[in-house]
C-alpha cells in the first residue's frame, strides 16, 4: 500500500493535533461502539517486541469502579501537591477525567512466562510496546475528534486490586476517553507556563 504526501501531511496534522484532555473539557455524549473498536484496533496494530502482543485493555464504564479509582487519584493527587506546593499552579490544574469522562481504558502489560525475543538484554521492551499502543490509540481518538486523557496520579498497585487484574499485569496506562467541548490549540501546559517547549534542534545529536 503507497500513501501520498497529502496523507503523510494530514497524519503529522493529527500527530501534532494530539491533546492530552482533562476532565473539564470531556461531555457526556456516548462513544459509539465501532469508533471505540477502531481505537482498540488502532491499539492492537502497535509493534511489539517478538511479536509478543503483551497488551491487555480494560473498559471501564462502571460508576462504582470510577468511584473507587478516582479516591484512588485523589489520594495520590494529595502526596503530589505537597511536592508542588512551591509551584502555585499546580493547586489549580485539573489533572483527570475519571468519572467525567464516559469511558475508561485500563492498558495493562501481561508479561510472559517463556523468554521472548527482542526481550534477553532490555528487558522493559515488553512494556515499550504497551506505551507504543497507546500512542496508537490516542492518534485514532484525535483521528475520530475524540479526546484521550492519561491518568499517571494513581497507586497502580491498587488500581490492579480495584480492576481483579491478572497475576503479574501491570498498569502502563490509565486513558479517560469521551468527545470534548473543544481541543486546545496548544498543549494546556505549554499555554499555562508550566515548562518550555524543547525544540527540534535541542532534541537532535548528530555523531
Amino acid at each position: 500500500m503507497n500513501f501520498t504526501q497529502d496523507d503523510a501531511e494530514k497524519l503529522l496534522n493529527i500527530i501534532k493535533a494530539r491533546r492530552d484532555v482533562r476532565g473539564n473539557r470531556f461531555t457526556p455524549q456516548a462513544i459509539e461502539d465501532e469508533k471505540l473498536q477502531m481505537i482498540l484496533e488502532a491499539g492492537i496494530s502497535a509493534p511489539s517486541v517478538g511479536y509478543s502482543q503483551p497488551w491487555k485493555f480494560v473498559i471501564i464504564r462502571d460508576i462504582n469502579i470510577k468511584n473507587k479509582l478516582a479516591q484512588n487519584f485523589e489520594n495520590e493527587n494529595s502526596k503530589a501537591k505537597e511536592i508542588f506546593k512551591a509551584r502555585e499552579l499546580y493547586k489549580n490544574l485539573k489533572l483527570e477525567g475519571i468519572k467525567e469522562a464516559p469511558v475508561n481504558i485500563a492498558v495493562l502489560y501481561e508479561p510472559k512466562e517463556e523468554d521472548v525475543l527482542g526481550m534477553t538484554s532490555m528487558k522493559k521492551m515488553g512494556e515499550y510496546s504497551v506505551v507504543c499502543a497507546v500512542q496508537n490509540m490516542w492518534l485514532m481518538a484525535r483521528a475520530l475528534n475524540i479526546g484521550i486523557g492519561w491518568v499517571s496520579i494513581l497507586d497502580a498497585k491498587k488500581v490492579l486490586e480495584t480492576l481483579d487484574a491478572k497475576k503479574n499485569s501491570q498498569l502502563v496506562a490509565y486513558l479517560c476517553v469521551g468527545y470534548v467541548d473543544k481541543f486546545y490549540e496548544q498543549s494546556e501546559l505549554k499555554t499555562l507556563g508550566w515548562e518550555r517547549e524543547k525544540l527540534l534542534d535541542e532534541s537532535i545529536t548528530y555523531l
